[in-house]
């Protein structure tokens, strides 16, 4: 039951054929084809791009999820730089314990 069951590789039955050759095939460029002629550079822009209305709610929106995004990644680095600071007074409260130790460990010889 826990033993692990480990497939086998089935012998393959009948005739193995040999794998097939691929021979290597040559490309041939197709022939130009002439563009038309260009538009005028204020109407293709117009035609070809949709324009973007804001209307106040999105606009509205928009303020809010970005001032939601500049808040969260403000408290995600003000987390981060107490962190530092907590760690940092820690390990220094941890070096003068340590060197008053070891001054009164001095002290006694």
């Amino acid at each position: 039951m826990f033993r692990p069951k480990i497939p086998t590789m089935p012998m393959p039955t009948g005739q193995v054929s040999p794998p097939a050759v691929v021979e290597p095939t040559t490309v041939v460029p197709a022939a130009q084809v002439s563009q038309p002629a260009p538009v005028a550079p204020a109407l293709a822009s117009a035609s070809a791009r949709p324009t973007v209305q804001l209307t106040p709610g999105t606009a509205l929106a928009l303020v809010g999820g970005g001032t939601a995004l500049v808040l969260v990644v403000g408290a995600v680095l003000v987390s981060m730089l107490l962190a530092v600071a907590i760690t940092g007074v820690s390990v220094a409260v941890c070096a003068v314990v340590l060197r008053s130790l070891l001054a009164s460990e001095m002290k006694r010889r």
